[in-house]
């Protein structure tokens, strides 16, 4: 989250397994990982945590996270540090709904969806 903080900007609130009231009920090595966190930025928000199951975590599967931006350069900014050390999938470019759109999925894997610019009439 702390990439992610870097990455859009805004503000990051986050608790641990230990912080909460409830670390005796949450799984064995919970104290250090995130319960909760909650990025707030640009009129958006993120909310996230760490996975709490004792068994092997599955990756992230069938989902984008979609972000919109009113400007182009915005969006590219945001495409380029999620592409660092990630993969784009679909290079930033025009479309025929607006001015802007790529995909890519972060190092952490997480898959993005960015549009940039106005929508198409």
């Amino acid at each position: 989250m702390k990439f992610y903080e870097k990455t859009f900007g805004g503000k990051l609130n986050a608790m641990t397994g230990k912080q909460s009231p409830i670390l005796d009920k949450l799984p064995p090595g919970s104290d250090n990982k995130i319960l909760h966190s909650r990025l707030d930025f640009d009129g958006g928000v993120i909310m996230a945590s760490d996975w709490m199951d004792t068994n092997p975590y599955p990756g992230m599967k069938g989902f984008a996270v979609s972000l919109e931006y009113n400007k182009v350069n915005d969006a590219n900014r945001v495409f380029d540090t999620l592409s660092t050390g990630g993969k784009a999938t679909m290079p930033l470019g025009k479309t025929f709904w607006v001015e802007s759109f790529g995909m890519v999925i972060d190092r952490f894997g997480t898959q993005w969806m960015i549009s940039g610019g106005k929508a198409a009439v």
